[in-house]
C-alpha cells in the first residue's frame, strides 16, 4: 500500500525533466497504444473498427465537408497523417491518441495556468479518464468524440491565456481554438454558449469578451470556419444524413414528448457522468477522518467552471425540448461534463488535507484504470465484437485479391463503410458507400458492388446507383472471406457496375 501511495504522489507532484510526471505518464501510454495497436494489425493480418473504417474512405480527398453530419477536422488530421507515414492502422492511431494525450495535456495545463497545485492538475486530468466514454470507449472506437475532448480543453487553455494575457496574439489562440472545436463536433455549440454566458456573468470574463481584441477571435473563428459552413449550406442532404437518429417527433402529446425527451436526457447523463461522480464522492468520504480545514472561497476560474456546467445543463434542456429530441447516445454530453472533474479538483484544493488526498485518489483510480483498459482495449483491436465490430477479423487481402480475380478495378462500392478497410490493402482503390458526397463523380471504372451477409439495407446504395447511371451486372460472385482467430469465413457478393446507356 505504501508503495502504491508512493507511486500515486509521484504522479501528482514529481517531474520527468520539464515534464510533470503525469502528463508524462499520459504521453508514454498513448504512445504506447500507437505502437502497440499498429503492430498488431500488421502481425495479425486484421483490419479496423466501424469509425476508423469510415475515416479511410473519407480521407482520400481533401473537401470541406464529408457528410454523415460531421465536421471534417478529424479527416483533414487523418490526411495529414497518412501523408507522413502511409494510409495505414499507424495514421489512425497516431491520429486519435494524438488528439487524446493533447487533450489532456491541455486540460492540465489550464488548470496549473490558473493558479492551482500540481496535484489539482493531475486529478482533473485523470478525473476525465474516469469517464467510461473516454477511458474505454475512446479506445475501441469513436472519431469525432476524440476530436471534440481534444479542442475543447485547448479551447479551455486559449481562455485562460486570454485571460491572462489580453493579447491580440492570445486572442487568435482563442479564435483559432474556437474554430477547431466547432470543426470537431457540431455540439461544441452547447459548450460554447454555455462558456459565453458564463463569462458574461462574472467581472473577470467578461472584461475580456468586450475588450475590443475579441474581434480578433470571432473574425479568425468565422474565417476558419466559413468554408464548412458553405458546404453545409449547399450539401442540406449529406448535413442532416443522421438528423433522424435524434428520433424527434415521438410521442402522441407534447407531454410525451417531453417525458420520453427528460428519460432519454436522464439516462444518457446518468450513463456518461455517474461512475466518476460515484468515484469522487466515495474517495472524498473515505478521507472524511482527516482534519477538516475551512475551505477557501471559490476563485472566479472555479465560478466559470460550476457556470458553465450549469448553463450547459440548461442549454441541453432546451435544446432536447424545443427540438423533440429523445434519443440519446452517451457521448453527446460530453460537452457539458468535460470541465467536471476539473471544477471538482479545484474544489478540493479549497478544502485543505481531505481534498489533497481526495485528489490522490483520483489520480489512483484514473490511473488504474488506463492500466487495465490496455488488454481490453487490445483484444477489442484486433477481435471487434459479435455485431459490426466484427469487420476488424475479416481478411481484406484476401477479399482484395478476390474482388480483383477478373481483372483490376478502381471502385468499390458497398452499403456502409465496413468496406474501407479495402485501402489498407490499395491505398489508390476509390472505397464508396451511399453517405459519400457526390458519389456519382466519384465513381472510376472499373466498379464493383461488394455486399456482406449482415442486416445493414442495400436500399440506399442501389438509389445512389441508379442516380449515377449505374445498373448491376446479372452475373455475380459469393466469395468466402477468411477470418481471424478462428472464426467462419464471411460470405460477401460481388457484382460488377454497368453504366447504363443514355435514354
Amino acid at each position: 500500500m505504501r508503495q502504491l501511495e508512493k507511486w500515486t504522489d509521484w504522479l501528482c507532484d514529481r517531474r520527468v525533466g520539464p515534464v510533470s510526471a503525469g502528463v508524462a505518464s499520459v504521453l508514454l501510454y498513448c504512445l504506447t497504444q500507437i505502437v502497440v495497436m499498429a503492430l498488431l494489425s500488421h502481425i495479425a493480418g486484421t483490419g479496423v473498427g466501424v469509425d476508423d473504417s469510415e475515416q479511410l474512405m473519407e480521407m482520400r480527398f481533401l473537401a470541406a465537408g464529408y457528410g454523415s453530419s460531421q465536421p471534417p477536422l478529424y479527416t483533414w488530421l487523418a490526411m495529414l497523417a497518412a501523408s507522413l507515414v502511409g494510409t495505414s492502422v499507424l495514421a489512425l492511431k497516431i491520429v486519435k491518441y494524438g488528439l487524446l494525450a493533447a487533450g489532456l495535456a491541455a486540460y492540465f495545463t489550464a488548470i496549473r495556468r490558473l493558479g492551482y497545485s500540481n496535484r489539482a492538475a493531475a486529478a482533473g486530468m485523470f478525473g476525465v479518464l474516469l469517464f467510461p466514454q473516454i477511458f474505454w470507449e475512446m479506445q475501441h472506437a469513436l472519431t469525432h468524440s476524440v476530436a471534440i475532448f481534444c479542442f475543447t480543453s485547448v479551447l479551455l487553455l486559449a481562455l485562460v491565456e486570454v485571460e491572462k494575457r489580453r493579447s491580440a496574439v492570445a486572442y487568435a489562440f482563442f479564435g483559432l481554438a474556437t474554430a477547431a472545436a466547432m470543426l470537431s463536433k457540431y455540439n461544441i455549440v452547447i459548450f460554447l454558449a454555455a462558456l459565453f454566458l458564463a463569462s458574461l456573468s462574472l467581472r473577470e470574463t467578461r472584461e475580456a469578451i468586450f475588450d475590443r481584441r475579441f474581434l480578433i477571435s470571432v473574425a479568425i473563428a468565422i474565417v476558419a470556419c466559413l468554408p464548412t459552413f458553405h458546404w453545409n449550406i449547399t450539401h442540406p442532404d449529406d448535413f442532416l444524413a443522421h438528423s433522424g437518429g435524434f428520433g424527434a417527433g415521438q410521442g402522441d402529446s407534447l407531454l410525451e414528448a417531453a417525458t420520453l425527451a427528460l428519460r432519454g436526457l436522464g439516462n444518457a447523463i446518468l450513463n456518461f457522468a455517474a461512475l466518476p461522480i460515484a468515484i469522487i464522492t466515495v474517495a472524498f468520504f473515505l478521507v472524511a477522518r482527516k482534519t477538516a480545514t475551512t475551505p477557501q472561497p471559490a476563485r472566479w476560474s472555479e465560478k466559470l467552471f460550476w457556470r458553465t456546467i450549469a448553463f450547459a445543463l440548461l442549454v441541453t434542456l432546451v435544446v432536447v425540448l424545443a427540438g423533440g429530441i429523445t434519443q440519446f447516445r452517451d457521448r453527446w454530453v460530453l460537452p457539458v461534463f468535460v470541465l467536471l472533474p476539473a471544477a471538482l479538483a479545484m474544489r478540493f484544493d479549497a478544502i485543505g488535507e481531505r481534498g489533497r488526498k481526495t485528489q490522490g485518489t483520483i489520480v489512483f483510480v484514473g490511473a488504474v484504470l488506463a492500466v487495465l483498459v490496455l488488454p481490453l482495449s487490445w483484444y477489442m483491436h484486433l477481435h471487434g465484437g459479435d455485431s459490426r465490430g466484427s469487420i476488424v477479423r475479416m481478411d481484406y487481402r484476401s477479399l482484395y485479391d478476390q474482388i480483383n480475380a477478373d481483372g483490376p478495378v478502381s471502385t468499390v462500392v458497398s452499403s456502409w463503410f465496413w468496406v474501407g478497410n479495402l485501402r489498407l490493402v490499395n491505398a489508390d482503390l476509390i472505397v464508396l458507400d451511399d453517405e459519400i458526397p457526390d458519389f456519382a463523380r466519384s465513381i472510376r471504372e472499373p466498379a464493383v458492388l461488394v455486399l456482406t451477409d449482415d442486416r445493414e439495407p442495400s436500399s440506399d446504395v442501389f438509389e445512389e446507383m441508379a442516380k449515377a447511371g449505374y445498373g448491376m451486372d446479372t452475373v455475380h460472385r459469393t466469395v468466402d472471406v477468411p477470418q481471424a482467430f478462428g472464426f467462419p469465413p464471411r460470405k460477401v457478393t460481388i457484382t460488377r457496375l454497368l453504366k447504363k446507356a443514355a435514354q
